[in-house]
């Protein structure tokens, strides 16, 4: 009995023994394996390049002596997202980065020209908690001793490497730092991602940036944080680990949410206007979702970048020009600056002058030699008034709105720079007025009353309305003015002629002979004008003539369709003048469609549009009776006319009433284009070029129907463009984070832009306008200003007026009447 007793015993503590040899077995197992995973992931991947190979590193290349050894960028991506987001970011700010870049993404993912780094082990499922430690544990393990910062950073951020570098060169890397946007997590998350009361994460969106010694504390221990997940989120559980083992949290700076910018807008997110202070301020923004996207930031940027490089220009040439003073150096000296020179030796001053460019911001850089070379100011107020125009009172236009905008801002930027020092803000409130001119030579003169409110936070609180007035010039910068002997714009004019001219020479010769087609060039597209006409036979005469001219014994390659109303009984004159027509060149189209109904030009242009005389890749140009053209007027309209991207809405010259034109009357054989003799029409629409396989966009579906009379349907009919073009930035707002099919099927939407220019050959003849008091409200006010727009010039009506006593007279009354009002009323007031 003893000896089973003690055999018993033996077998309890060998099996005791056993237990507790396994239990130390298994926790050793436990860590070799976390070490394995490391150790396995970090192995050189499938490419067989070595990690320095892979980022562009040479040995010798030290923190010491290498300026790219600044900060090493780890961006987390997808094997999905290489050519995509990844490549984006490559090719926009990748390549500035002040260090090098590396792209970590699953086990074999690979690219031959991207820096890519495929993790073993490692997949692309979300959330992406191995991937990150992972990352971090290569950038230890290969680059530790080679950069002095570390970022980890998404693919769907954007980075400014100048702004990064300066930042990074401010801090010192020897210390453990920590840096990012701080977070505990959203309400919905409060309390439940595991953290103290002293604890917080670096939000992984916008980018985390760690010094060379935080990384250095925080990578040997990576295998035990990521045995201690708990939260789901990756960034959560990087700022628990860093703050553990390297016992420093993320700043908690105010700051940092604009300087690594989040934006919680989700996919359209920087799919707007761009030109935002965030924008400009910030070093990272986050999300961008698409590569698109990320391009079209980039461009942004690096326009900003070139107006900083023109301003420095601008202030080194002021500089010279003052050094030049101080030393006596000659204006007309070479050596100040030989490379900004003129080649020629004219002596004629150009804009890469520095005794230009240098001249210091004044209101009288330009020195006028006559009354007639004085500079006008425009007066800004709700509306602009200028003195040159022919409409004194102007809508301020979107480029002068977003001009004013940019000065504003800029100038409140400079008076805040220093205000939390101070302790206290300055913001714009409003304009009030304002006053502006442009000199081609020197720029764009400024004099804006600002309403402003002065804030002071500090001492003795404050809110103060204030009144200041702004003074600025805008120096032009970067142009160089070269003369030509020879008008080349006419040259190339001609030559596209006669490339005309051989081209329909060569499609008649094919009508009779077949030749290869490899031969022949290619054929230009037909313009077919669509005119309504009702009535003015001697009017029609004229354009009948002037299109045989121009179109048919020009041989453009044109066609003519006449939509005609009236009886038939009334319409015998204008199909002669066709017929006529029509037999002199048979081999010409001239077509025409009869209306008996009422005049209604939107239903004239909308019938033509949808006849059969018309193919789908034609141009459509829509005209008037009363208009006259030239060749160069066709060459415009196929050179600004593009299928399913812009329509051409040329802005016609239109001639005054010729018999208050001092010099005689009567319709001119070429007509005059000067400013007494006519204006530049910029609100009319009704001459315009589109492909008929826009016209007839679902969008669009030709012209409104409804309009009878005179006027209006060309408005309706640019409204619907309009909104057609708009279809453009909806795509672009929604290329983040949609599927691909909708891309591709984006792709094919026709997106037109409208491009509009003065034509000087494009002309309205004068006639006499009779506005009929049937029409509606909208058509009948504008027939009555078209009709005070054509009777003469500003000047010839300032002389007809002048020229009256009466006139004067009655206007000096009617001021001081006006004048004696407002006094009473101020009086009543009181």
């Amino acid at each position: 009995m003893a000896q089973l007793a003690m055999t018993k015993r033996k077998t309890l503590i060998i099996a005791c023994c056993g237990i507790v040899l396994g239990l130390c077995i298994g926790t050793v197992m436990r860590n070799y394996r976390a070490l394995e995973i490391v150790k396995r992931c970090s192995l050189r991947p499938t490419n067989l390049r070595s990690p320095a190979e892979i980022i562009g590193l040479r040995e010798e290349d030290t923190i010491q002596n290498s300026q790219r050894n600044l900060v090493f960028v780890g961006v987390m991506t997808a094997k999905s997202f290489l050519e995509g987001r990844a490549r984006a970011v490559y090719d926009t700010w990748g390549k500035e980065v002040p260090g090098r870049m590396a792209f970590f993404s699953s086990e074999g993912s690979y690219s031959e020209d991207l820096p890519v780094v495929g993790l073993k082990n490692v997949d692309d499922r979300y959330p992406p908690q191995k991937k990150s430690f992972m990352m971090l544990y290569y950038m230890y393990e290969h680059y530790i001793d080679k950069f002095e910062w570390f970022i980890r950073a998404d693919d769907d951020v954007y980075m400014e490497p100048a702004k990064l570098e300066r930042f990074l060169r401010s801090i010192d890397s020897s210390r453990p730092q920590f840096i990012g946007q701080a977070g505990k997590g959203n309400s919905e998350e409060f309390g439940l991602l595991s953290l103290e009361f002293d604890e917080n994460f670096c939000m992984g969106g916008p980018g985390v940036i760690l010094s060379s010694e935080t990384l250095r504390r925080v990578a040997p221990h990576i295998p035990t944080c990521l045995k201690n997940l708990y939260s789901n989120h990756e960034d959560v559980e990087v700022g628990r680990c860093v703050q553990k083992f390297a016992g420093i949290p993320c700043t908690w700076n105010y700051e940092m949410q604009y300087i690594l910018r989040h934006n919680s807008s989700g996919r359209n997110a920087y799919t707007g206007k761009l030109k935002r202070k965030e924008i400009h301020n910030a070093i990272t923004l986050h999300p961008i979702k698409q590569a698109p996207l990320m391009y079209r930031l980039h461009s942004y940027v690096q326009g900003l970048k070139a107006e900083e490089m023109r301003q420095e220009s601008l202030l080194l040439h002021r500089d010279i020009k003052r050094m030049a003073k101080y030393l006596e150096v000659p204006d007309e000296s070479t050596y100040m600056l030989p490379s900004a020179s003129p080649e020629s030796d004219s002596g004629k001053r150009h804009f890469q002058d520095h005794n230009i460019l240098g001249i210091s911001p004044e209101l009288n850089k330009f020195v006028p030699g006559s009354t007639d070379d004085l500079l006008d100011w425009s007066f800004i107020s709700r509306s602009l008034y200028s003195a040159s125009s022919a409409n004194p009172k102007q809508k301020i236009d979107s480029a002068m709105r977003e001009g004013l905008e940019d000065v504003i801002t800029e100038v409140m930027e400079n008076i805040n720079n220093y205000s939390r020092q101070r302790g206290r803000v300055i913001e714009f409130r409003e304009l009030l007025y304002g006053y502006h001119r442009l000199d081609a030579l020197h720029g764009q003169d400024l004099i804006l009353d600002l309403l402003l409110i002065y804030k002071k936070y500090r001492g003795k609180k404050m809110t103060v309305p204030v009144r200041r007035h702004l003074y600025v010039q805008r120096a032009f910068t970067g142009i160089f003015v070269k003369e030509f002997d020879e008008d080349f714009y006419n040259v190339t004019l001609q030559q596209s002629l006669l490339g005309s001219l051989f081209q329909n020479g060569m499609a008649r010769l094919t009508s009779h002979f077949t030749m290869a087609s490899g031969l022949l060039p290619p054929t230009q597209d037909k313009i077919v004008f669509v005119l309504p006409i009702a009535g003015r036979l001697g009017t029609f005469e004229r354009f009948l003539r002037t299109y045989e001219r121009v179109c048919v014994r020009g041989e453009q390659h044109c066609d003519l369709l006449v939509v005609i109303f009236g009886l038939p009984e009334d319409l015998g004159d204008h199909l002669q003048l066709l017929h006529d027509l029509r037999g002199r060149h048979v081999y010409q189209q001239v077509n025409w469609i009869q209306r008996s109904t009422a005049f209604s030009r939107g239903v004239a242009l909308d019938v033509a549009a949808r006849s059969s005389y018309i193919r789908q890749e034609d141009i459509i140009l829509f005209i008037d009776v009363d208009m006259v053209f030239e060749v160069e007027t066709l060459q415009r309209v196929r050179m600004h006319t593009q299928r399913g991207k812009q329509v051409y809405l040329p802005i016609v010259f239109s001639q005054y009433d010729p018999q208050r034109r001092s010099g005689g009357a009567g319709e001119e054989e070429a007509p005059r284009i000067d400013d007494e003799s006519g204006y530049f029409r910029q609100f009319g629409f009704g001459i315009c070029a589109i492909y008929k396989s826009d016209i007839l966009d679902e969008d669009i579906n030709g012209f409104d129907k409804d309009i009878t009379g005179w006027g209006l349907e060309d408005v309706k009919f640019l409204e619907k463009i309009v909104r057609v073009g708009t279809r453009q930035r909806g795509f672009l707002a929604n290329t983040a984070e949609v599927a691909m099919d909708y891309n591709e099927a984006a792709e094919q939407w026709r997106r037109l832009s409208v491009f509009r220019a003065p034509d000087p050959t494009l002309v309205h003849i004068y006639h006499d306008i009779s506005c009929d008091v049937q029409l509606d409200a909208p058509q009948y006010n504008m027939c009555l200003g078209t009709k005070a727009n054509s009777l003469g010039s500003t000047r010839l009506m300032e002389q007809l007026f002048h020229s009256s006593p009466g006139n004067v007279q009655f206007a000096a009354d009617f001021n001081r009447q006006k004048q004696q009002q407002q006094q009473q009323q101020q009086q009543q007031a009181r």
